[in-house]
């Protein structure tokens, strides 16, 4: 399934700029009590979503490799991948929300800022060596597990994806407020 429309890298590396000075203004100025602060609709601190948002991008590494292998099989093969991956979304959901409780434990804001950072930039140099017909290619995703996977997601999409999470977690965070409201938290 190949995508008609070429892909504007250039929107993608000022959305990846934009959510890099979005995710350090936090690190930066936030106080450890802002950190440790309940979100807006998630069980996560706000140092914990903001972990949970640089996994985000840190994810979309692996899901490059997954659609370089699985897009040149025969559709079927992928398919079959995305419904035994939609199996597993309880162990998913688990390690997912588990993960960034203990991560904050060893990333601190300054770790999380040089990872974010990291991340981005191998995202922005990798994005500019594709071709477009790697970004046509794609691959079917396990639907369950991320409100933002659509059955079938090209390469292009995936590049888009971590910055589509990122903005939908940091309306979550209450860093400019110190009130969360009741039963959101």
């Amino acid at each position: 399934m190949m995508n008609a429309t070429a892909m504007d890298r250039q929107a993608v590396y000022e959305d990846y700029e934009r959510a890099r000075r979005t995710f350090h203004q936090p690190l930066d100025s936030a106080s450890k009590a802002d950190l440790a602060r309940s979100t807006r609709g998630t069980e996560w601190t706000n140092g914990q979503l903001l972990w949970h948002m640089l996994f985000g991008y840190m994810v979309v590494r692996a899901l490059l490799g997954l659609v370089r292998v699985l897009g040149r099989l025969p559709r079927g093969a992928g398919k079959a991948f995305a419904r035994l991956l939609n199996a597993g979304t309880v162990p998913f959901d688990w390690v997912n929300y588990a993960g960034p409780r203990g991560a904050v434990k060893v990333y601190g804001p300054r770790r999380m800022g040089a990872a974010f950072d990291r991340v981005l930039d191998s995202l922005q140099r990798r994005l500019a060596t594709e071709s477009d017909a790697d970004l046509a290619r794609g691959m079917h995703y396990p639907v369950r597990w991320d409100p933002f996977f659509k059955d079938f997601m090209t390469l292009a999409d995936i590049y888009r994806y971590p910055t589509q999470h990122f903005d939908f977690h940091h309306r979550q965070l209450t860093l400019n407020s110190g009130d969360v409201r009741r039963g959101e938290g």
